[in-house]
């Protein structure tokens, strides 16, 4: 027999600065056609809720959903089935004019690779000014200065230099930077310090810690790095087109879904096949207990 105790997370977290943008999934289903012609399920009844101004990080496997699940939260594709709030407003009903202006004032993606978010014919300037057209004259006037918001991604000497003449390194941080230019309330990053070096990497990570210390933005980044998962007080694990488990605090917790299925921990999976029985049951001290049985057809 082996038993494995299951803790719940715990209570009385300080809650997280004020100024960002609350997230709700509810049962979200998503589905995509391949070319030849065959339904694909990306997402699996996701429910999910992150509360304003936190910080999250989603890792998990390729294919494991977790792209399709950032590009849903901005509006970029509608969800199959469910429903997807941004604070009050739900976005998984909303028209493409008003999406459109949810993602042009109070939510930036940032998709991955850096060409995908640049004008690569244009100065760093330049894609910054761009970025910037949706906003009054009056939220351009009260935004960051270009060569200040620059010299926090380490870019200051290229202020002038067209995109296309760039390292590698030198695009993603400008791609971030362009994606903060609007002070976003919620900034959705994909794979933001992924083929970069340790310095850019820092750097990147600096800017997005930053925006949330400053101006309490809610942040969600894909990653499949679990180093830069850590400097994330919480995780999310995508396994399935399902949250699989959730970091908090240090400590990895398993997520019950809607119709009860529960993703074990790795180390725990790699022991337990397919077809292994368990049970459910409370210690003295009230604690849920897993029980596997090596009993004969228990998979054990």
């Amino acid at each position: 027999m082996q038993e494995h105790a299951l803790a719940t997370p715990p209570m009385g977290v300080a809650s997280p600065p004020a100024g960002g943008l609350g997230v709700r999934c509810e049962g979200v289903v998503h589905l995509y056609r391949t070319f030849g012609g065959h339904d694909v399920v990306a997402l699996r009844g996701v429910d999910l809720t992150i509360a304003p101004g936190e910080r999250v990080a989603f890792l998990g496997p390729s294919g494991s959903g977790k792209s399709t699940l950032l590009t849903l939260l901005g509006g970029i594709q509608k969800p199959s089935a469910g429903r997807i709030f941004l604070g009050d407003e739900e976005i998984s009903r909303m028209g493409e004019r008003y999406l459109a202006r949810i993602r042009s004032r109070s939510v930036s993606t940032m998709l991955q690779g850096a060409a995908r978010n640049l004008l690569p014919y244009a100065t760093a300037r330049q894609n910054i000014a761009f970025a910037r057209l949706s906003l009054s004259g009056s939220e351009r006037r009260d935004a960051m200065m270009d060569t200040e918001l620059l010299g926090r991604v380490g870019l200051e000497q290229q202020a002038d230099q067209v995109v296309n003449t760039m390292s590698g390194g030198q695009r993603q941080r400008l791609a971030l930077a362009c994606s903060v230019a609007t002070s976003p309330r919620l900034l959705l990053a994909d794979e933001p310090t992924s083929q970069l070096s340790h310095e850019d990497r820092d750097h990147v990570l600096h800017l997005i810690h930053s925006l949330g210390d400053d101006f309490g933005t809610t942040i969600v980044v894909v990653t499949h790095q679990p180093e830069v998962a850590a400097t994330f007080p919480r995780t999310v694990t995508m396994k399935g087109g399902r949250v699989g488990a959730e970091g908090r605090e240090g400590s990895e917790y398993a997520v019950v879904g809607e119709d009860g299925v529960l993703h074990l921990p790795a180390h725990v999976a790699a022991e337990w096949p397919p077809g292994t029985l368990v049970r459910f049951e409370e210690d003295e001290q009230g604690r849920l207990v897993v029980t596997r049985s090596s009993g004969e057809g228990a998979g054990a």
